[in-house]
């Protein structure tokens, strides 16, 4: 049998003999590298759909748009040399449009019943424009609630809508203003198209006008040297490059790519936890394991391959269930107001690349440990796994005889095993810091769109809130694990306890208590640490929580610690003494 074969065998057959354990690793990494997957496609995800969109609707590369209808300055733009074709100029009418019980500013693009080659709008649903009928941009019929069929209200004339559709001629909902009527800052609107006649006549009753001019360079890449060569005050034209676009689009996930990628490390730090608290209560069987193959002649290095192997090939299969999952929600996430052309695409390199590593890490940080004391175990102790005296301070005994019993179990419990407190004090903070961090960004003012609601806060909240959960839950089933790895580590020196007189009762408080003291200075640090990690993140005034809130964040986590940690416990302390001593000695 070949070195390969044997160790999937053994692999497998580990696998299947801890099921539990394994889906909690594969679950672990998978909710960590689908956060970080989705965060890193974030960063480029935008100008892909939008270079989608603009290819498919034959987006141009620049945008002219000047004040009232004076057509002489775009006219002398199409005299350009390097304007290779131009569509327009067109009327641009700003109006109310209402939904129903809803108003919105909107911007009216007058078009033709037949779109040319450049700026020609993607119906996605309906027609196009036709007379007494208007078609809906795509993000602002998804703002709106609306559907073909349904009527909307323009400045006091009521149209059916036709189509719905997309367009790169514009920013994404609510950005389509570009630039007010007169030429300053604009407001957040959505666009609709109507027929020529119908703009025409929206015009003419005192609505704040302009026009527009939609060209196309024969060095698309050549838009900064156009603009520069018409940079006068006395030129009446501002001109929108696809540059500026992409840009302008970005900003819808602005917040949202932050918090996936944070929310992965934290979500990593929280799989290591909990995957070393697993490997750690396995240390004793994996020992015996060691002792096993190196009687039946396997080296050192073939031992290691055997222990690391499950974790890490449960490492890969998590972070390929990530790349699957970040795939299939990235449409939903990278194109939240559904403007763009969200066209399926798979993670690139460099993505894949970074979450493969990053579950690597996790995977090896977590077992690395446990592997290496377990090698360095010579093969007739690791075969009589015989339990490992405890360490003794001077200190500890007179100074916890004066306690109750369950803070003194506790405390000795946390004195045996420092590190491992250490590091369920680090958990809570990072729980604390995303809970907090979520207050925060919840008392946060969020500027709607008018009577609609602001998108880009909206899936920022919804995002943070689905992290959120996923790390509390984690964290609920790292505070399980703890507590059962200590409880079955600890299982003679517990039932010693009872047989001196300690009760199922006081033994279950004390390995709850084990749990519960380092989470408190982890669960205090936290919480300042969340305000800082949202001010570190955020852009502009920062609106801090009440008191009373963080306050109720911390004392809710320290509570969930106890009753988690009491459920573990609970089985573990009624378990008979004379069992657990009678097994140990033999």
């Amino acid at each position: 049998m070949g070195r390969a074969v044997l160790v999937a065998r053994l692999v497998i057959a580990d696998i299947r003999r801890h099921g539990v354990q394994a889906a909690m690793l594969l679950l672990s990494i998978t909710a960590a590298t689908a956060a970080l997957a989705l965060g890193l496609s974030l960063s480029a995800v935008t100008e892909t759909m939008y270079l989608q969109t603009r290819q498919a609707t034959g987006g141009p590369d620049l945008v002219a748009v000047s004040a009232g209808a004076d057509l002489s300055a775009l006219a002398s733009l199409t005299d350009n040399p390097a304007v290779s074709a131009h569509n327009g100029p067109y009327r641009i009418v700003y109006a109310t449009l209402t939904a129903g019980d809803t108003k919105a500013h909107a911007v009216v693009h007058s078009a033709g019943a037949k779109p040319g080659p450049l700026n020609r709008p993607l119906v996605t649903s309906g027609g196009w424009v036709r007379g007494g009928a208007v078609v809906v941009e795509r993000g602002f019929a998804a703002a709106l609630g609306v559907h073909v069929g349904d009527r909307v209200t323009i400045a006091g004339r009521t149209f059916p809508i036709a189509g719905i559709a997309v367009t790169a001629a514009v920013p994404v909902y609510p950005w389509a203003q570009l630039t007010g009527p007169g030429g300053g800052t604009n407001d957040y609107s959505g666009l609709v198209w109507l027929a020529e006649r119908d703009a025409r006549a929206l015009a003419s009753r005192d609505l704040p006008v302009t026009t527009a001019l939609d060209l196309k360079l024969r060095d698309p890449e050549a838009t900064g040297t156009f603009v520069d060569s018409y940079r006068d005050p006395a030129f009446p034209v501002n001109f929108f490059t696809w540059q500026f676009m992409i840009e302008q689009d970005s900003h819808m996930l602005r917040t949202s790519q932050p918090i996936l990628v944070v929310g992965s490390w934290l979500l990593g730090f929280l799989a290591v936890t909990g995957v070393a608290a697993l490997a750690a209560g396995r240390a004793a069987k994996q020992t015996r394991r060691v002792g096993l193959l190196k009687a039946v002649g396997a080296t050192p290095g073939l031992v290691a391959v055997v222990l690391l192997a499950e974790y890490l090939t449960l490492a890969l299969l998590a972070d390929a269930l990530g790349l699957v999952v970040a795939r299939l929600a990235a449409p939903a996430v990278s194109n939240p107001t559904a403007s763009l052309i969200s066209a399926a695409s798979g993670p690139t390199r460099g993505t894949i690349i970074a979450t493969t590593v990053f579950a690597l890490l996790v995977a090896a940080l977590s077992t690395l440990g446990p592997t290496v004391r377990a090698l360095h175990t010579a093969t007739v102790p690791a075969l009589a796994d015989s339990a490992h005296r405890p360490r003794r301070r001077a200190l500890s005994t007179p100074l916890s005889a004066w306690l109750p019993t369950p803070l003194m179990l506790g405390l000795r419990l946390i004195a045996r095993r420092p590190g491992r407190a250490v590091l369920h004090a680090c958990g809570t903070a990072t729980t604390v810091t995303m809970l907090t961090s979520g207050l925060t960004l919840y008392v946060q003012p969020s500027k709607g769109y008018g009577a609609l609601d602001n998108l880009r806060d909206d899936q920022a909240r919804e995002l943070l809130l689905t992290v959120t959960t996923v790390l509390v839950a984690l964290a609920a089933v790292n505070i399980i694990t703890l507590t059962w790895t200590l409880a079955v580590e600890a299982r003679v020196n517990m039932a010693i306890t009872r047989a001196l007189g300690a009760t199922p009762g006081q033994v279950s408080a004390g390995l709850a208590v084990a749990q519960l003291l380092p989470a408190l200075p982890g669960a205090i640090a936290g919480a300042p640490m969340g305000i800082v990690l949202y001010w570190a993140l955020s852009v502009g005034e920062l609106v801090l929580p009440s008191m009373g809130w963080v306050i109720a964040a911390v004392l809710a986590t320290l509570l969930a610690t106890v009753a988690l940690a009491s459920v573990p416990a609970r089985f573990a302390a009624r378990r008979p003494v004379a069992q657990t001593l009678s097994a140990d000695a033999a």
